[in-house]
């Protein structure tokens, strides 16, 4: 039972967040894991001070005793364990939610693979300062780059500068309070260049942006407040897709892209659509529509364009922000003929 219990902690943390994190962000999420953080903090700096008075792990005693005493050593690394793990399960949902291109996929999945690893990490968290200061940098970054934003209402990219400075600096202070500055803190101030670098190749995705829907097809209609786009639905057996990965097309007829972003309220966003077609093996810019978003609804902020009569070939609908970050990319090929009959249904947003 004892192998089984980090396994059965992991999944069930996961699974936790996943029901109470949803597919909205909201402020007592922030809280919490800055609470979290704050425990990470507190921990780190108690188990230095430990250190520097030489204190060493109890000899292994047999009975009940001896597991007591044991456990009361590991305790508090199996708390700064539990401390990451939360933060770091949290992030992988927050930020996959918010994923909406290769880019950002893989570094979600990035922060997912070291969600994992978290859960071996307890023994060597004992041993290697140098460890404990990377995960609490990065924790802090990520924290910070979902939380600013959030709480001031904008998303400059000047705010996740801030943020990322913010968070290596508050690394950075902590190791100098720590008694005998335990560790190597050159990591840390190496993982926030890691993810500059990655901002500036667009793999971070633009949180507290979050994708609720995208679709492309016939028939655009708004009334009142109500969004509708008929689509052509996918066939059975492809069971992932919402809509067909083909648009039949008459010469003339319109290719309508609908999109739904949900932004936390408060929250206001440029963002825009962009229409690119594939000729001679690269992607050519054909259409923006431009608009502000503003945050607050559960089913996301609505915007839609359209390109007037889209030549065939494959074509590709872009969310973004004015500022080049991808929320949302659905690509899509444009064929000449009419819909299968049957073959139409229609999505609301």
């Amino acid at each position: 039972m004892q192998r089984l219990l980090p396994l059965a902690a992991f999944l069930g943390g996961v699974v936790w967040d996943v029901l109470t994190i949803g597919q909205r962000v909201r402020t007592m999420d922030f809280w919490r894991l800055g609470a979290f953080l704050l425990g990470a903090a507190l921990l780190a700096v108690w188990l230095a001070h430990r250190q520097a008075r030489e204190l060493t792990a109890p000899p292994a005693e047999k009975g009940w005793r001896g597991h007591l005493v044991r456990f009361r050593w590991q305790a508090p690394y199996l708390l700064l364990q539990f401390f990451f793990g939360g933060i770091f399960s949290a992030l992988f949902i927050l930020y996959f939610k918010s994923s909406g291109h290769l880019g950002t996929w893989l570094m979600a999945s990035f922060l997912g693979i070291l969600l994992v690893a978290n859960e071996f990490a307890g023994k060597h968290l004992g041993q290697r300062f140098t460890l404990i200061w990377a995960l609490f940098a990065l924790n802090a970054i990520l924290l910070f780059n979902f939380a600013l934003p959030h709480a001031i209402g904008s998303l400059d990219p000047l705010w996740f500068y801030v943020s990322t400075g913010s968070g290596v600096v508050l690394t950075h202070g902590l190791w100098r309070l720590a008694p005998g500055k335990p560790g190597m803190i050159f990591p840390a101030w190496g993982l926030a260049g890691v993810l500059l670098l990655a901002w500036s190749l667009d793999m971070i995705a633009p949180v507290p942006l979050v994708r609720q829907d995208m679709a492309i097809g016939h028939d655009f209609l708004q009334d009142g407040g109500r969004y509708a786009l008929k689509v052509e639905s996918a066939p059975a057996w492809q069971f992932w897709r919402d809509q067909a990965p083909v648009v039949h097309l008459m010469p003339g007829e319109n290719l309508y892209g609908v999109s739904a972003v949900f932004a936390p309220l408060g929250v206001t966003a440029a963002l825009e659509h962009r229409w690119e077609v594939r000729e001679d093996g690269s992607w050519r810019h054909v259409y923006r529509n431009r608009f502000h978003s503003t945050g607050g609804r559960e089913r996301g902020f609505r915007g839609y364009s359209w390109v007037l009569n889209p030549q065939p070939g494959d074509w590709r609908f872009i969310v973004s922000t004015q500022d080049g970050r991808t929320i949302g990319i659905l690509p899509v090929r444009v064929e000449r003929g009419t819909p299968l009959p049957g073959g139409m249904l229609i999505r609301e947003f």
